[in-house]
């Protein structure tokens, strides 16, 4: 009997999230509902943000810049780039303010603190599904005729992105409780994370422009892989011309495993660090 107690204010980690299915439902719920009161639009914003974000950067970089010319259904390469970057940068921007933005529940019960990052990352899940959607048309439209290849290279990316996000996030959630200059980190790699991973751009750019050590660095970063996967998943397949010469060497062997190891890394290690320290939230919101 002695075992089974733990430290009060401490909890087992994720696996109280698995336990706590309902409680998880409810905060998912009270989130959408807290991010659309008084709204006119509601979850039309999760169509519209993003269609303005693609339409400045299509011209700016499909248009200013000429790579619509060069990239057969650029608008889909773009898109499909914009999607993960979005679901990754609301799931680990939400998550990382969770514990802080939930302060007032967190002082006055006791239930499983990981509950909170966990359900930023479904309501991410919910904004993602209609420009997946978005997404989706627009590929059947311009010829998208996926193998199995395609549609699994389309899971894995986001499996990857979901463990990555959520691992960050449960850092960076701890360390906004006691400094509160965590969010301005978590706001600076939001705005890096785009430019950091082949969303604008081909990744054949940024492997003719450095040298061969630093390419394979820049393929550390699970989300280089995520929206490679989603360009395989849901671009190659309509832009024939390019052919499976744009497929990264060992995307599928080396990189998608690697990937999706150090994601699980980032999991483990925030899982680790925000059961050390969240009995003392509490105290310190």
């Amino acid at each position: 009997m002695t075992g089974d107690l733990v430290a009060p204010g401490r909890g087992r980690g994720l696996r109280d999230v698995l336990h706590d299915r309902y409680l998880l439902q409810l905060i998912v719920r009270k989130e959408i509902q807290v991010r659309y009161r008084g709204s006119v639009l509601g979850i039309l914003w999760s169509y519209i943000k993003p269609a303005a974000q693609f339409a400045v950067f299509y011209v700016a970089m499909g248009v200013f810049l000429g790579l619509n010319k060069g990239v057969q259904n650029y608008a889909v390469y773009l898109f499909s780039g914009i999607v993960v970057m979005n679901y990754f940068n609301e799931a680990f921007g939400n998550a990382a303010r969770s514990i802080v933005g939930n302060g007032h529940l967190i002082k006055k019960i006791y239930l499983p603190r990981e509950l909170f990052p966990v359900s930023s990352l479904w309501v991410a899940v919910v904004h993602f599904v209609p420009q997946a959607i978005v997404l989706l048309l627009a590929s059947l439209i311009t010829g998208w005729r996926p193998g199995l290849s395609h549609l699994a290279a389309i899971a894995g990316g986001f499996v990857i992105v979901a463990v990555f996000s959520l691992g960050l996030g449960l850092l960076f959630t701890t360390a906004n409780v006691f400094f509160r200059d965590a969010e301005n980190i978590v706001d600076l790699i939001a705005m890096v994370a785009t430019w950091a991973s082949p969303v604008l751009y081909m990744w054949t750019m940024v492997e003719q422009a450095v040298p061969g050590w630093m390419f394979k660095v820049y393929m550390l970063n699970p989300l280089t892989v995520a929206v490679e996967l989603f360009h395989y998943g849901f671009w190659l397949p309509t832009a024939p011309e390019h052919g499976a010469y744009h497929v990264i060497p060992g995307l599928f062997s080396v990189w998608t495993p690697i990937a999706l190891g150090v994601s699980i890394v980032f999991l483990w290690l925030g899982d680790l660090v925000f059961r050390r320290y969240e009995g003392q939230f509490a105290q310190e919101l």
